[in-house]
């Protein structure tokens, strides 16, 4: 076995399949969004508004596109994100990894321990399915887990 083949932690390698998004907080949308296009060339290729998350949102392609920058602007004050900012202030809020079956890859970290903030997937961005590891068991780092789509929207 090398140092690839398993985690300290014994997490297997296929728990995730790749990092889908970092997730920054911002306090106005289009404002970031023309801040990235104009200082780092990276365009908004997905906007939605996605009430139960309380928030409007933009998905940046980097590079090719495979990798992701969520731009997450909240909709009201009582919005987690907006909490957010008014406790940490605008910038990283979450890291994403993509999963093939996140009620499965939630039961493999409940089991490990770990508490999810929702009993069972919401919906997120282009209709994903998202859950999310308490931070507290994540070193601080709020930690999504997303399955995408299987027809993207």
């Amino acid at each position: 076995m090398t140092a690839h083949d398993a985690t300290p932690t014994g997490l297997p390698a296929e728990l995730f399949t790749t990092i889908d998004h970092v997730g920054i907080a911002v306090p106005d949308l289009d404002e970031a969004i023309a801040f990235y296009a104009q200082a780092f060339g990276v365009r908004s290729v997905h906007e939605e508004t996605n009430e139960e998350q309380g928030v409007r949102e933009a998905m940046l392609a980097v590079g090719t596109g495979d990798t992701r920058i969520q731009l997450l602007a909240p909709l009201t004050p009582e919005s987690t994100i907006a909490k957010f900012i008014g406790r940490s202030g605008p910038g990283l809020q979450q890291l994403a990894f993509r999963v093939d079956d996140v009620e499965a890859v939630s039961a493999t970290l409940r089991e490990r321990g770990l508490r999810l903030l929702y009993d069972t997937p919401r919906r997120g961005t282009s209709d994903s399915r998202v859950n999310f590891v308490h931070p507290k068991d994540a070193g601080g780092v709020l930690v999504e887990l997303v399955e995408p789509a299987r027809t993207p929207s």
